[in-house]
């Protein structure tokens, strides 16, 4: 039997880490279904566009955020397991730097353009670098050393990042995702029809791909 063919764009930022877990939660969905074909493109967000390009001291940021009681603690200890429910291992006492995202939004911009796997590969290292290796994802070299591992041209990723190049195209595509109504993310949008929002179970992202893959006309789905 020919496999059915879907698109989905899941709009994320690479500092959210319930994006992380989006990520293997689709992973284990298109597992579940065989017989489906889907092209996946990753669409950016940002979480925190004022933060400087520089970032911010991490601790500083999140205190900020949050406020300096245990409601850090308790959102790192309940992603901790859901991490290790999906095999990802968050080393949130490794992250130092609260970066501004839209230069690694670049290079996954970029690595679309090297084909879908490539986009997918460099979107995985750079949840991996950052949850579970503390790295910071604003800082230009780490940016270069991803797209070599995932064999990008390093020499021309690195000219395009002292560049200004597609900053414009990625506050668009930011601006679009605001107009479309993505409050938060991450998001599915499965072939342009059904938007399924937040860190859905992988039986729960099966099913909306499933159903829209059969012709179903399904509007938002949204929990976490």
């Amino acid at each position: 039997m020919p496999q059915k063919k879907i698109t989905i764009d899941v709009v994320s930022d690479v500092v959210c880490p319930w994006c992380f877990l989006g990520r293997k939660r689709l992973e284990q969905a298109l597992d579940m279904l065989p017989e489906i074909e889907a092209q996946i493109s990753w669409r950016p967000f940002q979480l925190d566009p004022t933060l400087p390009p520089q970032g911010k001291d991490r601790s500083t940021y999140m205190r900020e955020k949050f406020g300096s009681g245990s409601k850090i603690d308790d959102i790192h200890k309940q992603l901790t397991q859901l991490g290790e429910e999906n095999g990802i291992v968050f080393d949130f006492e490794a992250i130092t730097r609260a970066p501004n995202t839209l230069d690694a939004h670049r290079l996954i911009h970029w690595a679309a353009q090297a084909g879908p796997d490539t986009q997918d590969r460099i979107v995985g290292a750079l949840f991996s670098l950052y949850f579970e290796q503390g790295q910071d994802i604003g800082d230009h070299e780490v940016l270069v050393e991803a797209a070599s591992a995932a064999d990008m041209e390093a020499a021309a990723v690195e000219r395009l990042l002292q560049s200004d190049a597609d900053k414009a195209v990625i506050r668009e595509e930011i601006d679009t995702a605001n107009r479309i109504g993505v409050r938060g993310v991450p998001c599915f949008i499965i072939d342009r029809k059904y938007a399924v929002m937040g860190a859905q179970s992988a039986e729960v992202l099966a099913d909306a791909i499933r159903q829209t893959a059969e012709g179903f006309e399904p509007g938002i789905a949204e929990d976490r």
